[in-house]
């Protein structure tokens, strides 16, 4: 198991302006949401931007530490139109 700020941290090692909400979806720590907002991700589609993230989380995923992952991601200019 791999704790929600262990997560957020190797996320933000990879996408380092990224900011990162991560939430437990069961209670169990292995099938996790993801939040994240990165000017990274201007410009690319949202396979490209799940790929950035998932790439990130790699180790975690093969070893099955995360067994399911939802994931969110938009750019800063995305997310401050969703918040207002």
């Amino acid at each position: 198991m791999v704790s929600l700020e262990q997560v957020k941290k190797t996320i933000q090692q990879e996408i380092s302006d990224a900011q990162v909400f991560v939430k437990d979806l069961t209670g169990g720590g292995d099938h996790l949401e993801a939040i994240v907002i990165s000017s990274q991700f201007e410009g690319k589609t949202k396979v490209k931007q799940h790929q950035l993230v998932y790439g990130a989380l790699q180790g975690e995923l093969k070893s099955e530490a995360i067994h399911a992952l939802a994931l969110k991601t938009y750019t800063p200019d995305t997310w401050l139109t969703l918040q207002n």
